[in-house]
């Protein structure tokens, strides 16, 4: 037996799906967002819903960092990678989300564009210090999970004293995001219960920072791992805390996640970056506070600074419900265009080209699944 099977145990599955639907009142319907796009991959993977009660409705979140991403940030690479002296650096996943007017990275690249797929950003240095004719641009995307990795490559190109080395940072905060979903007040917001907390992000954070949402806002959030019996029991810890009228914030993620996080990895967060006073995310709108970028010291680095970057507004495709999938509003299959326009070899949003998108996780494991259940607005009766 290999230690994930443990997690992946159906027996154990069933015993605590009997247990949620034995304490799930009958008399009220229970609202629970995923926010990690790792989780809703696991859900529609291992079928999580089908053992769910019909009263329990499991929302999709944002949590994609290439799905918030907004369209004119993807404008802003594919400009930088059209300069001649510019190599970009990338993950795969972004080669092949939509920019404005059909444009994609990946399209550019094959217009002739210097961009090429890395595995972590240690490949990018290597091709700064190899190519120091180049001005080389890692793309840094991703919640905290992946800013230490852009930390640690400013320290190594620092060391090296790479001059040809720069990052277009994109990384965003998760608990920012999460209060911006619970201060909506828009007609299609969702009514949430209580959240399923990221996984890997709480692993360099810990779970102190989304106390503010059992406080504040009276929300439960419980932190959980990817593997099926995380979720299920995570269900199970939210569901007694609703019932039990409590807004807490529990970890059943215990092997990999502790309150305080992972210090050294903060610390050298804190120490390179700052807090943007407000960035955009798609499907969000501007959120202040939610966003990082190099501080002064680290300048040199900071590609925006060096090609002055300005990043222009730009419309997503209008009848792509990207927006509203990433807001929990939607469900890919209430997109016109999931399964006909779209389709993970014609993406039309990002939703369908991240490997953590909620379109990508229905076409793989729940288009042909999807249960009819609707969603609770904010107001209704």
């Amino acid at each position: 037996m290999k230690h994930v099977d443990e997690y992946r145990d159906g027996k154990l599955a069933r015993d605590l799906a009997r247990r949620i639907a034995a304490e799930a009142r009958a008399d009220r319907c229970y609202r629970f967002m995923e926010f990690c796009g790792g989780h809703t991959h696991a859900i529609s993977r291992y079928g999580v819903e089908d053992l769910l009660p019909a009263n329990i409705r499991m929302i999709h979140g944002p949590g994609c960092p290439v799905c918030v991403l907004p369209m004119g940030r993807i404008d802003d690479a594919i400009s930088l990678a059209k300069r001649p002296e510019v190599t970009l650096c990338t993950y795969g996943d972004l080669m092949r989300v939509p920019g404005s007017n059909g444009s994609s990275l990946l399209k550019t690249k094959a217009a002739g564009a210097d961009i090429r797929m890395v595995y972590s950003t240690l490949d990018a240095i290597a091709i700064a210090a190899n190519e120091p004719e180049r001005q080389v641009v890692f793309f840094a995307i991703g919640f905290e999970t992946t800013t230490p990795p852009t930390a640690m490559a400013i320290r190594l190109a620092q060391k090296k004293r790479l001059t040809n080395f720069t990052i277009f940072c994109n990384h965003v905060l998760t608990p920012s995001a999460i209060q911006k979903i619970l201060e909506a007040s828009d007609p299609d917001a969702v009514e949430i219960d209580g959240f399923i907390g990221p996984a890997h992000v709480s692993t360099i954070i810990g779970t102190t920072p989304y106390q503010r949402f059992a406080t504040e806002f009276h929300k439960p959030v419980v932190v959980a791992g990817f593997e099926p019996l995380d979720v299920v029991q995570a269900i199970l810890m939210l569901v007694r805390q609703v019932n039990e009228s409590r807004a807490e914030i529990e970890n059943q993620y215990i092997r990999a996640v502790s309150a305080e996080g992972n210090r050294r990895a903060l610390a050298e967060i804190a120490d390179i970056f700052e807090t943007r006073e407000s960035f955009e995310w798609r499907g969000l709108g501007e959120i202040p506070d939610s966003a990082l970028r190099l501080r002064e010291p680290y300048a040199q680095f900071d590609a925006e600074r060096r090609f002055t970057i300005v990043t222009r507004p730009a419309r997503d495709n209008p009848a792509c419900e990207c927006g509203a999938i990433l807001r929990g509003a939607k469900r890919p299959r209430d997109c016109k265009l999931f399964g006909a326009a779209c389709t993970p070899e014609t993406p039309m949003g990002a939703c369908m080209v991240s490997s953590e998108g909620s379109c990508a996780a229905y076409w793989a494991y729940g288009r042909f699944r999807d249960r009819e259940t609707g969603l609770q607005r904010v107001g209704a009766p």
